[in-house]
């Protein structure tokens, strides 16, 4: 598999040392519910994504699950030309919360060059990580507290966030 620029794995290996830190600046943020929110992650996240290239990183892909949805299922398994349960035995289990996710990290589809071998079909999950240009932000902290240990750009928002916000 690929392997995680050496300047992403400075950024994560800072995030986990200020873990406890980040984790009380959440919990600031869900009590406060700031209306802008939103606004300044989204303009930190295109501000991030300008100067991150993912394909130098790929650790999302090399540590993580996305959630299979049906959708995901049937869409991936007619790419591969297997059947539906053909896919989910060659390549998915069941959690537990229920959810369809990866047997094994790292993912089956992550090639050497930390490209996706099955990128124009890839699971909605995937397609929408890191979650920080969605809606609602307040709504998905707890899952966003996480991504900072795993995704530098999420390392690297909430690191400007916390500069001067609250």
């Amino acid at each position: 598999m690929g392997k995680i620029n050496a300047q992403f794995k400075v950024i994560l290996d800072k995030a986990q040392v200020e873990q406890a830190e980040t984790r009380v600046f959440f919990e600031r943020v869900k009590k406060k519910k700031p209306r802008d929110l939103d606004t300044k992650i989204h303009d930190l996240h295109e501000k991030t994504f300008k100067k991150i290239d993912c394909l130098q990183c790929a650790n999302c892909c090399s540590t993580t699950s996305p959630i299979f949805r049906d959708v995901d299922i049937k869409r991936l398994a007619k790419h591969l030309k297997m059947k539906e349960n053909q896919f989910v035995s060659s390549y998915l289990k069941m959690d537990e919360e229920s959810d369809y996710v990866l047997q094994q990290s790292p993912c089956a589809f992550l090639g050497n060059d930390n490209k996706c071998s099955v990128y124009e079909h890839r699971p909605l999950a995937c397609r929408e990580y890191p979650h920080t240009d969605r809606k609602n932000m307040i709504q998905i902290l707890g899952i966003t507290e996480k991504n900072t240990l795993i995704c530098p750009a999420v390392a690297t928002i909430f690191e400007e966030l916390k500069k001067g916000y609250l």
